[in-house]
C-alpha cells in the first residue's frame, strides 16, 4: 500500500470525522433554530428567503471553496484570521455549505406540522426562540433526517475542502481528498482501502440515525 502507514490512514479518518462532525455540528445548532423561526413566521419577503435558502442548499462546493480561497488568502479581506490550508479553514468551508441544508429542511420539517399543534404551540405566546424549540420537538423525528443528509454532504464533499484545505499530508489530508490525491497517483489499493473506510463511516452513521428514528418513532407513539 504505497509507503502510507496504517497511523497515517487513522489519521486521516480521525480529522475527516473531526471536521465534518465539527461543522455539521455548528451548522445544526444554528440551522435547525433559524428554520424553526423562519418556518413559524409570516414576514414581508419570506418566500424570497426560503427560495434563496433552497437555492443555496445546491451550492457547487468548487464555487463556494474558490469565494473562501479569495477571501482568506493574504490578500483577501479575511487574510489576517490566517486559517487558509488548515482544519478550521476545511471546517469553514464545510459549515458554510450544510448550513443552508439544515436550515431548508428544518422549514419543511416543521411546516409539515399538523397545523393545530402549530397553533397551539403559537397561542402560547412564548418567545420566538422558546417557540422555535417547541417546533423543534414536535418535529426531531424528520429533523434526524435533516441532520444525516447535511453530514452525508459533509463526509462526502471534495471540491470546498480541497481549495481551502489545500490536501496537505498530515495536516488537512481527509478521506475524500486524499482518494484523490492516491488516485491520480495511480495507488489504487490505497485509494480503495480509503474508500472502504469512508463507506464504514457512512453506514456506521445510517444506523445511529436508523436506531435513533426508530427509538424516538417509538417515545412519540
Amino acid at each position: 500500500m504505497s509507503d502510507t502507514t496504517i497511523g497515517e490512514i487513522l489519521s486521516i479518518s480521525l480529522l475527516s470525522l473531526r471536521v465534518s462532525v465539527t461543522a455539521v455540528a455548528l451548522s445544526s445548532a444554528l440551522g435547525l433554530v433559524l428554520g424553526a423561526l423562519v418556518a413559524s413566521r409570516e414576514f414581508r419577503g419570506r418566500n424570497v428567503l426560503v427560495t434563496v435558502i433552497n437555492t443555496l442548499m445546491g451550492t457547487p462546493p468548487v464555487l463556494l471553496g474558490l469565494l473562501l480561497y479569495l477571501l482568506l488568502s493574504r490578500s483577501g479581506p479575511l487574510g489576517w484570521m490566517g486559517i487558509l490550508f488548515t482544519p478550521e479553514a476545511m471546517i469553514l468551508a464545510q459549515f458554510l455549505l450544510t448550513l443552508p441544508i439544515t436550515t431548508g429542511l428544518t422549514v419543511t420539517a416543521v411546516e409539515s406540522l399538523p397545523r393545530d399543534v402549530r397553533e397551539l404551540i403559537s397561542s402560547l405566546r412564548a418567545s420566538r426562540v422558546y417557540e422555535a424549540l417547541l417546533l423543534l420537538n414536535e418535529a426531531r423525528l424528520n429533523l434526524i433526517g435533516a441532520v444525516l443528509t447535511a453530514l452525508g454532504r459533509a463526509v462526502s464533499e471534495v471540491g470546498a475542502v480541497i481549495i481551502v484545505g489545500g490536501n496537505i499530508r498530515y495536516q488537512t489530508r481527509v478521506l475524500t481528498t486524499a482518494i484523490v490525491y492516491y488516485t491520480s497517483a495511480g495507488e489504487f489499493d490505497t485509494a480503495i482501502a480509503l474508500g472502504a473506510i469512508l463507506a464504514v463511516i457512512y453506514l456506521a452513521v445510517n444506523t445511529v440515525i436508523v436506531l435513533l428514528k426508530l427509538r424516538v418513532s417509538r417515545s412519540v407513539a
